[in-house]
């Protein structure tokens, strides 16, 4: 089912249809609604607006989980291994998963479906891979509005699964509660290719592919993991991160990275972090959206004098600091 067949007489999409299908917990619905805010159209801005109020009362409880880590951590596979745990216990379970956009042709392959394809099956699970466009934070430009509509259809679990570890990537902590880091050993280096902020915004490590001869690798690097996040402030007042080991491939330790989760939700629920995080992530929101705004409309009224700059520029002409100063005069 198309999402063009869901166009009203008038050329618009149905609003009415969408807010009963998702707040249904429809999954062509879902995934219908998500394309109206992830669309860049002008016309559908006011409809995404229009859904996004809509659906906004029934929004808020789901417990939502970030995930990143280094490229091969296995990441994929540990979701689905999760996923399938979680909706076993009968569960919801819905994985926003962003793939990188190529920088040449803007394009991204989308494969996580294929990656996770036995969760990608299962009627309590919903997999919804974004480009990243152009966005630096790891996440999709509207990860965020896609997270709500999820909530709204009645998954109780979103897990947002991150393009990798970069300097940009802390985005992914603004929007969810639970920030896990993934981590394989035996690369030598334990540290090699994640950076110290990435580490200092989790609420937990966990090494991956604790199986075979890679056990005893991983269950050090555990232990050395556990003595780093010892010296570290915590990001989350209240709450010391942990270390943890499993075998997604084998499904070993999942249980206890849940456990964790569980934990970590019921502590900062009863000491008020959970709820005032929220509140701080609806501010942080706001304010993205507003530089985003504010850049647009800026660009879009003196596009003529910005193109005549970026010529001078590109011919030596004027330095760069210069051209920025007149500009913004």
């Amino acid at each position: 089912m198309s999402f063009s067949n869901h166009i009203s007489r008038r050329g618009k999409p149905d609003i009415d249809t969408l807010v009963r299908g998702v707040c249904a917990g429809e999954r062509s619905h879902l995934a219908m609604a998500i394309t109206l805010v992830e669309s860049r159209a002008p016309k559908h801005r006011p409809l995404a607006h229009e859904l996004m109020q809509r659906i906004l009362p029934h929004t808020g409880g789901a417990l939502r989980v970030g995930l990143t880590g280094v490229p091969g951590a296995g990441k994929s596979t540990f979701i689905e291994a999760l996923g399938m745990s979680l909706c076993a216990q009968g569960k919801k379970v819905a994985v926003l998963a962003v793939d990188p956009s190529s920088s040449i042709h803007g394009g991204s392959i989308l494969g996580d479906k294929t990656r996770m394809e036995e969760l990608a099956r299962h009627a309590n699970a919903f997999i919804r891979p974004s480009p990243s466009g152009n966005s630096l934070g790891g996440v999709a430009a509207r990860t965020r509005e896609a997270l709500l509509l999820c909530e709204a259809a009645g998954y109780n679990v979103v897990l947002v699964e991150t393009v990798g570890v970069g300097q940009s990537e802390t985005e992914v902590r603004t929007m969810t509660d639970f920030f896990l880091l993934l981590q394989i050993a035996g690369a030598g280096d334990e540290l090699q290719g994640i950076k110290k902020g990435v580490i200092e915004l989790a609420d937990a490590i966990v090494v991956n592919k604790a199986d075979g001869e890679n056990q005893r690798k991983a269950e050090l690097a555990k232990v050395e993991y556990s003595r780093i996040l010892n010296f570290l402030h915590s990001f989350t007042p209240g709450w010391q991160p942990q270390a943890l080991s499993c075998s997604a491939l084998e499904g070993h330790g999942i249980d206890h990275v849940w456990a964790l989760v569980l934990k970590f939700r019921d502590e900062m629920t009863a000491s008020g972090v959970f709820e005032s995080r929220r509140r701080e992530q609806n501010v942080d929101w706001f304010h993205a959206l507003l530089q985003q705004a504010v850049m647009q409309r800026f660009t879009e009224s003196n596009r003529e004098r910005i193109q005549a700059l970026e010529a001078a520029v590109g011919r030596g002409e004027v330095p760069v600091s210069m051209a920025l100063s007149e500009l913004l005069q």
